[in-house]
């Protein structure tokens, strides 16, 4: 399968180093980056064939993947439009830029309808990452199923029904990483507030959220259960959620998750305007 990359970014690096390790074949993919030192640090990692602008050569694959900034994919695809309009035939495009909405980026190919949304989170970068998928619907089987097949290389895939739900994916998966760097930092600091130094901070803050999570992850249980079980009656636990509660932190999280979904709406109808 040949697999062409629209900007060598991080998201490139993660999908190609990911890839790879699942057995694709490198020598199968291109990256268009216009700066050099990218494209140099790509070739000496990877091996793989780098150009600095688009060209038939790149054009030549099954799977075009856009892995440019939202703000920068329009005038990216111009070429495909222009100079190389008779080059887009029957590939797969996937779109790894948050935000973009595939009616927007469907016009700007000139109709064009073989493509897939997706909306990987960073754990991506350690293969930990979670996408949230939604294919046109003149996709079908097989180009689903290569889009999975491609997304699952850096983590988990979940296909989301309509691509209005994007939007809540964003701000759930999407942004969720530095929701929890934002209550790991909490935990550090108030570790180093009970006197531990800041090493030692780190490790029961981020020890003690990746246990609680792979327990969270292993078994059915409901996570409201699993906070219960922690939770004895006029224990440490309960002191320190009944302030939680008192401080309104539940609805703050969600009051926050909430305007996460709504810019991500505003930037997907200010990035698609002509």
């Amino acid at each position: 399968m040949k697999i062409t990359f629209l900007g060598g970014g991080n998201m490139a690096n993660a999908l190609i180093g990911g890839m790879r390790k699942q057995g694709f074949s490198v020598a199968a993919m291109q990256v268009v980056e216009p700066i050099e030192e990218t494209r140099e640090k790509l070739t000496e990692k990877f091996g793989v064939r780098c150009c600095a602008a688009v060209d038939a050569a790149a054009l030549n694959c099954e799977v075009l993947i856009l892995a440019v900034k939202p703000q920068q994919i329009k005038a990216a695809l111009e070429p495909l439009t222009g100079q190389f309009r008779d080059h887009l035939a029957n590939q797969l495009v996937l779109s790894v830029a948050a935000g973009l909405r595939l009616g927007d980026i469907s016009r700007w190919l000139g109709d064009y309808q073989q493509l897939v949304r997706c909306m990987p989170n960073t754990p991506a970068l350690i293969g930990a990452g979670l996408t949230g998928l939604f294919a046109a619907p003149a996709v079908g089987r097989e180009g689903r199923n290569t889009a999975e097949k491609i997304m699952s290389a850096v983590g988990m895939t979940l296909w989301i029904e309509s691509e209005e739900k994007m939007d809540a994916v964003t701000a759930v998966s999407g942004s969720g990483p530095a929701y929890v760097f934002y209550f790991i930092e909490a935990l550090e600091q108030a570790a180093q507030a009970l006197g531990f130094d800041v090493a030692t901070s780190r490790t029961l803050a981020i020890e003690t959220f990746v246990g609680a999570a792979k327990l969270a992850e292993q078994g059915h249980v409901p996570v409201s259960v699993l906070r219960e079980r922690v939770t004895s009656k006029g224990g440490t636990t309960e002191a320190a959620l009944n302030s939680f509660n008192a401080s309104g932190i539940n609805a703050a999280i969600l009051k926050g998750v909430q305007a996460a979904a709504t810019r991500g709406r505003e930037l997907g109808d200010e990035m698609g305007k002509d």
